[in-house]
């Protein structure tokens, strides 16, 4: 989610814990609805992780319907419980591609399991970039079988090219746009 320290400072904690639970438990569907698996909450994000042929499309299919979850369900939801007025959430999605690892950190009887790779990493660091887009990095794009890049009547690729300029102007791309569920 984007914005959710403003959602914390200008909401009640009661409201803010509602939003997180309903995106969290959103997005955790999904995942799993496409074949993914969590690996971790961490506040208001979650981490899931795809594996197989086809791990890049089914991502970035993920990631577009929960885009289509937040705009037609939780923030209609949102908007009829509290009134026009009310939070409305943005929130991003960064996918990224590579060998990952899974190790155990901390100390006896009060440990966890830690991602260790570029894809968790570069992942986490996209999601935090721009609010209302998923972002994924060019060797993502470049794995998307075309139904995940190209969508509409007459087909428009979905993705925009972009530079992330903290990471040495690599090449990413953002999308706005959504998969139904």
């Amino acid at each position: 989610m984007s914005g959710s320290t403003k959602l914390v400072e200008n909401e009640t904690a009661t409201l803010a814990a509602e939003v997180y639970k309903s995106y969290l438990a959103c997005a955790a569907r999904i995942l799993k609805d496409e074949g993914g698996t969590i690996t971790a909450y961490d506040g208001d994000r979650i981490m899931g992780l795809f594996i197989g042929g086809a791990k890049n499309t089914t991502a970035a299919r993920a990631a577009l319907k929960i885009s289509w979850a937040v705009t037609r369900i939780l923030n209609p939801a949102l908007r009829n419980q509290y009134g026009d007025a009310a939070y409305q959430m943005q929130h991003s999605v960064g996918i990224d591609t590579s060998s990952i690892m899974a190790t155990r950190i901390g100390v006896r009887n009060d440990n966890d399991l830690v991602w260790v790779g570029r894809a968790a990493n570069y992942g986490a660091k996209l999601s935090s970039l721009e609010g209302g887009y998923v972002l994924i990095t060019e060797a993502v794009f470049d794995q998307l079988a075309e139904q995940s890049k190209f969508g509409g009547d007459p087909k428009r690729l979905m993705w925009e090219k972009r530079y992330w300029t903290a990471m040495n102007n690599m090449t990413v791309y953002r999308s706005g746009w959504i998969w139904p569920l």
